[in-house]
Parts: C-alpha cells; structure tokens; sequence
C-alpha cells in the first residue's frame, strides 16, 4: 500500500475517533451549555450545537441540512480524488488533505446522525470570544494551514529548478 494511502487511513482513523468519542463524552457528561473553566480567561470546555458552519453561518436556513450534507460529501469525493493523484514523495500534502477530509467526515457524521454539530472548545480573550468548536474543526484548520505551507514551499522548490 502506497504512503499516501497509509497517511490517509492512519489520520482519518486517528482523527475520527477522537472527534467522536469527545464529542460524545461531552454529550453524555455534560448538559447543553454547561462549562468548565480549563484557563481562567482563555480556555473553556462549553458544550454547544451548531446547526450552521463556522459562526453559526446558515443556522436557521430551511435548507441548511441537505446543503451542509451535499458539501461535505462532495468535500469528501474531491479529497480522495486529489490523494490519489498525489505524487509519492509529497506526504506533507497527503496528510494536509487527510486531516481536511477526517475532519469534515467528523462534522458529517454529527450533521446525519444529530442534525447539527457538537461544539465544545471554547477560546476566549476575557470577554473576547472565538466561536466554539470541535476536534474536527481544529482538524480541518491544521489541515488547510499546512496545505498553504506546503503549496507556497513547493512554488518556491519549481521556482529554484527552473533558475538551475
């Protein structure tokens, strides 16, 4: 089995279990917005739902479901595609992608099974806030930022051999 293949099961299979037994562990520890002060002023664990994306994007939109489903699992189709055209040796993107794709499967899952999504890490400056989130956001984030690392280096690799 080729690498990239490897990356993706590993990452996918790492990343999912986790996502989902945190999120049900807070689902069946906690009640809906409940929280814990981890850092005073900086970090709580709060358990909320998000029927929308990132911000609550779409929450209330009557067709929210089928279009979050419909992205997700065209999300899901595209990355095993770009995977399978990978090249051997570009293992930064081959886990970049596994990352994004564990982490919408991850929000899929919840979007089938619940409607909406288990949300529970909760950063905030004081009375700052970011929105909550999850193990697959945070998935999908270090994904997406290590996929622009890894394009700008690779630029940078086509640049330099074309100059030798």
């Amino acid at each position: 089995m080729k690498a990239k293949y490897i990356i993706l099961l590993a990452v996918s299979v790492l990343v999912l279990v986790l996502d989902q037994v945190t999120k049900v562990y807070i689902d069946k520890t906690m009640r809906l917005h409940d929280s814990i002060t981890v850092i005073e002023g900086f970090f709580n664990i709060t358990y909320l739902r998000n029927k929308g994306a990132a911000f609550g994007i779409l929450a209330n939109s009557s067709w929210r479901l089928p279009f979050f489903l419909l992205v997700s699992a065209v999300a899901v189709v595209v990355i095993l595609v770009v995977v399978s055209r990978l090249r051997d040796d570009q293992k930064v993107s081959a886990l970049s992608l596994s990352l994004i794709f564990s982490g919408a499967l991850g929000n899929l899952i919840d979007r089938v099974r619940l409607g909406e999504v288990i949300d529970f890490l909760y950063v905030h400056w004081y009375e700052h806030y970011w929105p909550a989130f999850n193990v697959a956001d945070s998935a999908i984030c270090v994904g997406v930022f290590l996929l622009a690392i890894e394009m700008v280096l690779e630029e940078r690799r086509e640049k330099a051999q074309k100059q030798q």
